[in-house]
């Protein structure tokens, strides 16, 4: 079941699996364009994995169509700066949620990866997945001093989108931290490769090996 809704500060899409609760959750953070049909599709896929899946819009009802990246720049301009306080209004809801068991994973998509990090800063997630989190390096010197959950890293070694050696920084990072931590780069793949939406990105090969990782990843942790 999927419904429109509002939790805490931000309204969003939920997916909720067949039978009774509680669940545990997974926050499912939007790529750039918004909260479109591909990130409500990824929802509803965790939602039959057996997780309350909970996808905000952190644009506020606006939406860039797939490709007009001047739209998408002004809309995380206008919007990227405070998402985290949505993020972190959202996971408090969902603590209190008589549907939620009070185990919760944040999953991100782009500018949704490095926002799935940036809630791991300020709120115990129990397991953090970014695909290919745009800009995360602006945050790593709040996430050395205080990520604590569990991190999957998901990534396309053909990402022009993420600068040379940020990856690499990245794993050396939560080597550094001490949390556990797998990164993964994918060969022959680019940016948004999880995009089944988008033929001119998806690859099917990588797509289908990161969905089994996030899978077991959040099966370790949340269950």
């Amino acid at each position: 079941m999927s419904n429109l809704i509002q939790l805490g500060s931000v309204n969003g899409y939920i997916a909720t699996p067949n039978g009774n609760g509680p669940w545990p959750a997974v926050i499912v953070i939007q790529e750039w364009w918004g909260l479109d049909a591909q990130t409500k599709s990824i929802a509803d896929r965790f939602a039959q994995e057996g997780y309350l899946a909970f996808a905000p819009d952190l644009y506020h009802g606006e939406l860039a169509q797939l490709g007009d990246g001047d739209t998408a720049m002004k809309l995380v301009q206008k919007y990227g700066p405070n998402a985290y306080l949505d993020l972190q209004s959202l996971f408090d809801a969902l603590m209190s949620h008589p549907d939620c068991n009070g185990k919760i994973g944040s999953v991100g998509f782009c500018f949704g990866g490095r926002m799935s990090l940036t809630l791991g800063i300020s709120r115990p997630l129990n397991a953090i997945c970014t695909f290919y989190g745009g800009g995360m390096q602006t945050i790593f010197d709040l996430l050395r001093t205080n990520l604590k959950a569990p991190v999957l890293g998901l990534f396309g070694d053909a990402d022009v989108s993420i600068p040379a050696g940020t990856v690499e920084e990245f794993d050396k990072l939560l080597d550094e931290v001490g949390v556990e931590h797998e990164v993964i780069m994918y060969p022959n793949s680019g940016h948004a490769f999880f995009r089944d939406s988008d033929p001119q990105v998806y690859i099917p090969d990588a797509s289908k090996d990161a969905w089994e990782r996030v899978n077991k990843f959040f099966h370790k942790h949340l269950n």
